[in-house]
């Protein structure tokens, strides 16, 4: 059957969906973190120099084929591929991505949403750490009350993507984004009244030489990539529903300003609380589960702070879980000439299915123990996965395709559409066809533990 593609009421619809997307659960537990181990402003600086060589040109890479295609990730390539070869397949790279990270990312979001319950309920007031802990241990061991959550979370994200384009997804971003940001503006001005904020300011800003590493760079290139959810496939479906209305240049980089800005607030919201009572920084799930739900209950209006907190948490993963599931959703939709409805409800049954042996990773005697085979759990296998692999060589093959095998012509009229700096056409196209794939290489060597690169430094081959 033919699809008539829906597109966005208009700039607005695109902006709080994409800045929805961008701004993940990574933003609240290891982007803070990060920042503060490897050098504070130093390696701030680093994070905003490589978003703009690497992160924001791929970004509009994918805008581009998106928008001048009118299909999402797979169709686009294919429609691009001057003899319809095999590029095709680096639009599965980023359905893989999306498939992957949605089964475990609804498990990590459901935990979110049975967090809300307890603050509500008041659930670890007068509790000590060690019996915070010990409840966060007896959920993610629980796997029937993990598969529960998420079910919850994977169906919710469901519905609203079958709802469509403009009624589900840009409706449910408008709202989500906008109370997401106005929930880390509340907390910020609360978190400004606390002792530890200054303590705070000091390890995410001031530059720390001591922690600046090689490898810090690296650090930083890979956040950069990950904090605009380029690599997925998803800003090559978000851009096909844009109309040719508006300067592509001028919409990313009203995205990514946001996510920086949102970054930063996140670290502010979070690390005051752990530096007012002296504990040591930290990132993952330990810090918004067990340490962060502690040190709330030791402030004053606990109640309305957890709970305001966790839900940002939950809304942060839901408006980054739609656009997963869309992703896999319209290619199956343009692929199989399926309704938006049939393929979502197919997505979503699938993705729950594969995330239960990541609801049950901590569970035993249910599945074979997984860690003694990889060293780590099933979710932490997947997260690898996609992490160290799956996205990195999806956006080298993107950066390729985009700077060496597409059509100048298509790039140049995209880019410069609308645009008041045409000008950067140029250093886009050259940072696209060298600059970008040599850095994503780096990154592949790095992550996967081919070459240490600090090694360099010490004298080492």
């Amino acid at each position: 059957m033919n699809q008539i593609r829906e597109h966005w009421t208009g700039r607005i619809g695109f902006l709080m969906a994409a800045i929805g997307s961008a701004i993940g659960l990574g933003i609240l537990w290891k982007f803070p973190y990060t920042v503060g181990e490897n050098g504070g402003g130093l390696f701030l600086l680093s994070y905003l120099i490589c978003l703009i060589i690497v992160g924001i040109p791929i970004f509009i890479a994918e805008i581009i084929l998106g928008r001048s295609s009118q299909r999402a990730a797979v169709g686009a390539y294919e429609h691009h591929d001057p003899k319809k070869g095999g590029w095709k397949v680096t639009g599965w790279f980023g359905v893989l991505a999306s498939f992957l990270i949605m089964s475990f990312y609804s498990v990590i979001a459901g935990w979110g949403m049975s967090y809300i319950l307890m603050s509500l309920n008041g659930f670890y007031q007068n509790m000590s750490g060690e019996e915070i802990a010990a409840a966060y241990d007896t959920l993610i061991c629980s796997g029937d009350i993990s598969v529960l959550w998420h079910f919850l979370f994977t169906l919710i994200t469901t519905v609203i993507v079958l709802s469509g384009v403009r009624k589900g997804i840009e409706r449910w971003a408008k709202i989500m984004t906008k109370v997401l940001l106005a929930l880390l503006v509340l907390l910020f001005l609360y978190t400004l009244t606390l002792d530890g904020f200054g303590k705070a300011v000091q390890f995410i800003f001031h530059p720390n030489p001591a922690d600046f590493k090689l490898t810090s760079v690296i650090e930083a290139l890979g956040l950069a990539f990950w904090t605009l959810s380029i690599g997925q496939g998803i800003m090559i479906s978000y851009g096909s529903y844009m109309k040719r209305s508006s300067s592509i240049v001028q919409m990313c980089g009203i995205v990514a300003f946001s996510v920086i800005v949102v970054a930063v607030l996140a670290a502010l919201v979070i690390f005051p609380v752990v530096f007012t009572f002296n504990l040591p920084p930290q990132a993952g799930p330990g810090l918004i589960f067990q340490t962060l739900p502690y040190l709330f209950a030791q402030l004053p209006g606990s109640l309305v702070l957890s709970t305001m907190f966790f839900t940002l948490f939950v809304f942060t993963a839901l408006t980054s879980a739609i656009p997963l599931i869309e992703v896999v959703a319209t290619n199956l939709m343009e692929l199989k000439g399926i309704s938006r409805r049939r393929a979502a409800l197919y997505v979503g049954g699938a993705t729950f299915i594969f995330g239960i042996p990541s609801a049950f990773a901590n569970a035993s005697g249910v599945f074979p123990d997984w860690s003694a085979i990889y060293g780590m759990d099933f979710l932490k296998t997947i997260d690898s996965l996609v992490s160290i692999w799956v996205i990195p060589i999806g956006g080298l093959l993107s950066a390729i395709f985009v700077g060496w095998v597409m059509d100048r012509q298509v790039t140049r009229s995209e880019f410069t559409f609308g645009t008041k700096v045409p000008f950067l056409y140029h250093p886009w196209r050259f940072f696209m066809r060298w600059i970008v794939p040599l850095t994503i290489l780096i990154i592949i060597i790095q992550k996967s533990g081919l070459y240490d690169f600090d090694r360099l430094l010490k004298g080492g081959g």
